[in-house]
């Protein structure tokens, strides 16, 4: 990037006075106008290419450890860690959890109780309708009887035996 904004701005300063304020050796910046991308840049480039082909033929599912599995299988002397490497930069990820395990979500389903009141909460008289405690979401029946009537908060449970 420093290499770069010197080759754009050589025309407005000197090229040795923006190496020293960038802090880069002149020497770098000529050698890298004869190559702009090293050796190894370029082999990044050609092996980020094979781990994209190979991530996309598995369904865009393996991740860092069978890339690499699958560019030895085709010949290229990699190391899980250079495809971790290449694959992060790349935004290539592993599918976490694709498969579904039998037996986990098995079990009865759930009971849902009849809604006799049909959410109309207007009661005419006390005792008609009762309710145990409401606890969050969840009703939970204890066998106390409770008044559902409205005061100033809106709907309240009163009442009940100790």
């Amino acid at each position: 990037m420093k290499y770069a904004f010197i080759r754009a701005h050589q025309t407005e300063f000197g090229i040795r006075a923006m190496c020293r304020v960038l802090r880069v050796h002149f020497s770098g910046f000529y050698a890298w106008l004869k190559e702009p991308l090293s050796r190894r840049a370029l082999e990044d480039m050609r092996q980020t290419d094979l781990i994209r082909q190979a991530w996309s033929e598995s369904g865009k599912v393996y991740g860092y450890r069978k890339l690499a599995d699958d560019l030895r299988d085709q010949g290229e002397r990699v190391s899980e860690n250079r495809v971790a490497r290449l694959a992060s930069l790349a935004g290539i990820l592993a599918q976490v959890g694709y498969k579904r395990r039998p037996g986990r979500y098995g079990g009865k389903p759930a009971v849902v109780a009849s809604n006799t009141l049909d959410r109309q909460f207007e009661v005419e008289a006390p005792d008609k309708v009762c309710l145990s405690a409401i606890a969050g979401n969840r009703l939970s029946v204890t066998g106390d009887r409770h008044h559902l009537h409205q005061d100033s908060r809106g709907l309240a449970v009163s009442g009940g035996r100790h």
